[in-house]
């Protein structure tokens, strides 16, 4: 995979070419300026402060950019494309109240819900829903109890300027039912089945050009953009630099973490009203934009109540901690391995195993200390972190579940980190059958055994595919269960200094 500066570099040419794009649209649409409409796009973005040691990132640096678009595009919207209210070391305490604040400080307009949205239950998106200035979407996001949409969202939104109907709406992944954490009265609908039936009201209410508001996975927007239904899709879900199209339809995702925002410059035909070009370009959101005054006051009244808590070190690394996305996800790394063995120690079982989906930090720590706030940022979603009974034959299904979509994407949530045990993989074979070999401290896999093993409760509850466990007796239940972040701090404090290497636990035959 590339590196992001390397992706940045793409987009910074991509960005000057685009811009020249964007001018010369500009010039021959002086004369009337609601033939032009303007979309501004991030998409998954956990944290209101700069990133990668500061120099990137920043939503005080995105609200400056909105305002001098603004000013230059008076007919721009703010959309984000889901996944904000967590996870992140500030949305622990905060329960993403500190996001809402920020995005009502930068003039955000719409945002569709994220799998991500519905990680503290459904109360607590609710009050933050409230919170907000700007409109949510997601019209496949449905209450059981009254069939209609989730806390009242409108199905779609109709956006005038001049002569000009755009019809805007927002589709959410239905895999959000066993990510997160919504409620059993939350039912999310075939995407497609929705758009099919919206789209059509859409135009009837004179909407001639279609934005569709996505936290969907790639594969999804394209039979989103397949349909012809909609004119642009505004994604979110993975963490790249995305831009794709299927049929007529753009596709366009901006990574993560509001690195770059997103610009697409609707050019419209305003006697037929109908979309004629697209530009667009990838800002880069770079120490070299300074902060907006407004959003940075808010954001600083929520770091400053951080600092005191978050930046106590706990105890020190003597080398560099893998924590990227990529690496949690595909591959046995030290982190994972640290995690692991906190949680098999910190409850006293046989074996641990880690969704590397819940490592969330997405950067490497440098060897020396650390703080609460790096152990948060790497396990922010507070999962309890249990233990239970399982048989062999259920650690065996677990681990083919883990690798079972290696080959279809480099970045699936359900890859294992593990202790207490070893095991090779054949990715060359089918899903369900690849794990070759499973051992249990030295000793070969018995399925017929019982072990007891650690995990956090959102797994052993059937998330990112892992339903083998549902029945396992538990040890220690949720209620009386220590948070993973807390039992990888108690793990680092009692050790004072800790040293995780790559021991050859996973092994990728292949």
């Amino acid at each position: 995979m590339a590196t992001f500066q390397a992706i940045l570099r793409r987009t910074l040419l991509t960005s000057a070419i685009a811009c020249c794009l964007v001018a010369g649209a500009l010039a021959q649409g002086q004369a009337d300026s609601n033939s032009r409409v303007t979309l501004l796009q991030l998409n998954d973005v956990y944290q209101i402060s700069p990133v990668d040691r500061g120099k990137n990132s920043g939503l005080a640096r995105v609200a400056t950019l909105r305002k001098k678009v603004l000013a230059e595009s008076p007919n721009t919207l703010f959309l984000l494309g889901g996944d904000t209210i967590s996870p992140s070391v500030a949305s622990t305490i905060f329960k993403g109240e500190q996001v809402i604040a920020t995005w009502n400080a930068l003039g955000l307009d719409y945002a569709v819900l994220g799998n991500h949205e519905f990680d503290f239950g459904n109360d607590i998106l609710i009050q933050r829903m409230k919170e907000s200035k700007f409109v949510w979407l997601g019209a496949n996001v449905f209450d059981r109890d009254t069939g209609k949409p989730f806390n009242g969202m409108p199905p779609y939104i109709i956006r005038t300027f001049g002569n000009i109907k755009i019809g805007i709406f927002g589709l959410l992944t239905t895999d959000t039912a066993t990510s997160s954490s919504p409620g059993k009265n939350i039912r999310f609908v075939d995407p497609i089945l929705v758009a099919r039936q919206l789209v059509p009201k859409m135009r009837a209410e004179g909407a001639t050009i279609i934005v569709a508001v996505t936290h969907l996975a790639m594969p999804e927007d394209k039979k989103l953009a397949q349909t012809g239904l909609v004119d642009v899709i505004l994604g979110g879900h993975e963490h790249e630099l995305l831009q794709s199209h299927a049929g007529r339809t753009p596709i366009f995702k901006w990574g993560s973490d509001a690195r770059v925002l997103g610009r697409i410059d609707l050019n419209i035909n305003p006697q037929t009203r109908r979309l004629e070009s697209m530009d667009w370009a990838g800002i880069p959101v770079t120490d070299a934009t300074p902060d907006d005054p407004d959003a940075a006051r808010v954001i600083a009244e929520y770091e400053k109540k951080l600092s005191v808590e978050l930046d106590k070190p706990l105890g020190r690394t003597t080398v560099e901690l893998d924590g990227t996305n990529l690496g949690s996800r595909t591959r046995e790394t030290n982190l994972g391995n640290l995690i692991a063995d906190a949680f098999r120690a910190g409850t006293k079982a046989d074996i641990a195993i880690v969704n590397g989906g819940s490592i969330r930090a997405n950067t490497t720590f440098a060897a020396g200390p650390i703080s609460k706030r790096d152990v948060v940022s790497m396990l922010p979603f507070e999962n309890p972190i249990v233990k239970c009974e399982v048989t062999g034959a259920q650690v065996k299904a677990a681990l083919e579940n883990g690798v079972s979509q290696v080959a279809e994407t480099s970045e699936s949530g359900r890859f294992p980190q593990v202790a207490g045990l070893s095991f090779e993989y054949d990715a060359r074979k089918s899903a369900g059958s690849r794990v070759v070999s499973v051992t249990i401290n030295g000793q070969p896999l018995d399925e017929k055994k019982v072990y007891t093993m650690a995990s956090s409760s959102f797994l052993i509850e059937g998330g990112d595919g892992y339903t083998m466990f549902k029945t396992s007796k538990l040890l220690i239940a949720r209620e009386s269960a220590a948070i993973d972040s807390a039992m990888l701090s108690d793990f680092i404090s009692a050790a004072a200094e800790v040293s995780p290497k790559i021991e050859g636990r996973i092994k990728r035959v292949n």
